[in-house]
């Protein structure tokens, strides 16, 4: 695998990516990874850089980048709901720097893979979004049913938590409250969320959503979707960033099979 670093244009503003490429056989299908948050393209611990380097080994080429105002990258951070220029951007820098592409996948986390949805998928050729930010506030209150619904049905199957409940050493007021909170129906999907959807209603290439089952916000994403979708692909006991051993080999996994699907 080969690491090395580049800069590009946006606007009146000079962006700084990082590129990794296969030590040989450079393939015709690539990977942009667009970072969420305000995090910078290493991603926290360094995982979006393991993770970059896991797919180049596989003879895949990846680029990752920071958008405007975050990390190495020049100008003011508008967040996510204006980084489609960012992410043109980039797209345009690793078709320039890896001319053999004829693909080109987007895969974001949280509200990154809302930035692809809204900007209808960003120019790029297929799309894997995870746990996809959906709420209209930055610090929501309230914790989505779905959510509190997959958390009692994890519970159940932990024998610990249920002899705890058995002899009393749960308290009971906030089981009740959780429970009421359970019972609710899902609610109406926010603007933001209707704002993602429609900005990938036309988008014509493949898309693979994917939800890691311990993560208040993949569960959210989930209760504003269709069900059926069979795009969906959920990593049991997992959390956001897929950080368990198990959901980061489940990330690699799902993603090879993207890219092998376009190659």
């Amino acid at each position: 695998m080969i690491r090395r670093h580049l800069t590009f244009v946006c606007g009146h503003d000079v962006l700084v990516g990082t590129l990794d490429e296969p030590a040989s056989d450079n393939g015709t299908v690539g990977l942009l990874l667009i970072t969420g948050g305000n995090e910078v393209r290493s991603g926290a611990w360094a995982g979006q850089a393991q993770f970059a380097a896991s797919i180049a080994t596989a003879g895949y080429s990846v680029l990752r980048f920071d958008r405007r105002g975050c990390g190495d990258s020049e100008g003011v951070n508008a967040e996510f709901r204006s980084s489609a220029p960012d992410i043109a951007a980039a797209l345009d820098a690793f078709r320039r720097e890896c001319p053999q592409l004829e693909h080109v996948i987007g895969m974001g986390n949280c509200d990154a893979a809302s930035a692809l949805m809204l900007s209808g998928g960003a120019g790029c050729d297929a799309l894997i979004l995870s746990n996809p930010w959906t709420f209209d506030s930055d610090t929501p209150d309230e914790t989505p049913p779905e959510a509190v619904r997959s958390h009692y049905r994890n519970r159940l199957t932990d024998l610990g938590a249920v002899k705890r409940l058995l002899t009393g050493e749960v308290a009971i007021g906030p089981l009740l409250r959780s429970l009421i909170s359970a019972a609710k129906p899902a609610p109406s999907p926010g603007t933001l969320a209707q704002a993602m959807a429609a900005g990938i209603a036309d988008f014509s290439g493949p898309v693979r959503f994917l939800i890691a089952k311990r993560d208040r916000t993949g569960l959210a994403f989930l209760s504003t979707w269709e069900k059926g979708d069979a795009r969906l692909h959920q990593c049991p006991n997992a959390s956001h960033s897929f950080v368990e051993p198990h959901a980061r080999e489940w990330l690699i996994e799902q993603t090879l099979s993207e890219l092998q699907r376009l190659h």
